[in-house]
């Protein structure tokens, strides 16, 4: 018997046990689809977070005092800590950067405020943000109508203001609010520009809930405490980032007066080093997630090897028949290796289908992130399949090719 004969038998084999042949596959899909599932997830997920990152700015960084948020060294002895980064400072920064690169001076303002306007008010939880004229274009947010600030209303702090859009909706549903006024923070001011949708995959609304205001008005608002400012930095080269890194270090080393041989005042984080970070978190959670993919894979692959071994006792008859006919034990070998085969593939594609759902299903809980098809960990999925049928099947087949003819005739 030829290669060809033993597929068609393995086929025939299979089509007669149909039902165990069914619950048999649905064992092996389990565990590929908890494998692909994982891997799936961990990749939707990733891309998700990536777009959230990519509102830094693909080649740009950030520059802010350091000391803010680690204040205690190890040992718990008190470290040194910075004044922030000042008004004086960061607009000094920005003049000597020049045209070598777009910087964008902005300040947090409050992050809890209500807004009213036509008799309608906000939920208190939308962001006041003060930014110069380069803040839209390093945060990525583009405009849906209006205009950005005008260098009049930048310079002498006009009570003007850019709306997210989910400020729009709920205070002018189905019209423009563009050249309407709004309230907020004891203050009116006209709306000049409508901030494109765009979600958040953080849970924060991202630019929806976002007022922007001029650099110079926030610093007019009435608060509690000094603003602190963010400096960001962004090149369209990225090839001169690191060498902008270098200058900017050198820059700010100046403004902020820090001593020859004193460290730097401030820390400098690029928008690359945090897609590394998410690249390393990433890959510690794929190997946990093929760990336990492979756990659950490995109970499939011993279920059906215990389903095959049955299969192979209640043919025993059968299989003398065969071998009396002139079939070989290399035949009767490659026959249930096939099935086996057979019987992984069918349910590795069930669970690759399944798995594949799953995992941007669960993605959905973190972020609006697009529909993924990770080919990669399909194509791994379907190898996985074949070797798991040649590993389980291999030992019943190899029992089922060494039996004696005779006495399995006698078999009953």
């Amino acid at each position: 018997m030829h290669l060809l004969e033993n597929i068609k038998e393995a086929f025939r084999s299979i089509n007669s046990n149909l039902l165990r042949t069914i619950l048999t596959a649905l064992i092996v899909s389990i565990g590929i689809m908890s494998l692909v599932g994982i891997l799936t997830a961990i990749d939707a997920i990733k891309a998700s977070l990536n777009s959230t990152f990519a509102s830094l700015g693909a080649n740009s960084f950030e520059i802010k005092a350091k000391g803010y948020t680690n204040r205690f060294r190890r040992g718990g002895v008190q470290g040194k800590t910075y004044p922030a980064i000042s008004y004086l400072q960061a607009r000094q920064y920005k003049q000597q950067v020049g045209e070598q690169a777009k910087v964008g001076v902005s300040a947090f303002i409050a992050g809890a405020v209500e807004v009213k306007a036509n008799g309608e008010k906000t939920n208190p939880n939308m962001q006041v943000v003060a930014g110069d004229e380069n803040y839209l274009l390093i945060q990525s947010y583009n405009l849906q109508g209006g205009r950005a600030f005008s260098p009049t209303e930048l310079e002498t702090g006009t009570n003007v203001v850019i709306v997210g859009a989910e400020i729009k909706d709920k205070l002018f549903p189905g019209q423009s609010p563009l050249n309407q006024y709004i309230y907020m923070l004891g203050r009116r001011f006209l709306v000049v520009g409508e901030l494109e949708k765009s979600g958040s995959s953080m849970g924060g609304g991202g630019a929806d809930r976002l007022m922007l205001v001029p650099l110079e008005t926030g610093n007019q608002l009435p608060r509690q405490r000094a603003l602190t400012y963010d400096v960001k930095t962004a090149t369209l080269d990225a090839t001169q980032l690191t060498y902008l890194t270098g200058e900017a270090t050198g820059i700010m080393r100046a403004v902020r007066h820090d001593a020859l041989g004193q460290q730097d005042s401030f820390e400098l984080e690029r928008s690359d080093s945090l897609a590394g970070k998410l690249d390393a978190l990433s890959g510690n959670l794929r190997i946990g997630g093929f760990l336990v993919g492979f756990i659950t894979l490995l109970g499939a692959s011993i279920a059906l090897m215990n389903i095959m071994m049955v299969s192979v006792t209640e043919r025993t008859r059968e299989i003398g028949i065969r071998k009396a006919m002139g079939a070989t034990a290399l035949n009767i070998r490659q026959q249930f290796l096939i099935e086996a085969i057979v019987i992984c593939v069918m349910g590795g594609t069930l669970g690759i289908l399944l798995g594949v759902g799953m995992g941007n299903a669960i993605s959905l809980f973190v972020g609006e992130g697009g529909f993924i098809v990770p080919w990669l960990w399909m194509t791994v999925g379907l190898i996985i399949c074949v070797t798991v049928g040649l590993a389980s099947g291999y030992y019943p087949a190899s029992k089922a090719a060494g039996l004696d003819p005779i006495e399995s005739l006698r078999f009953e």
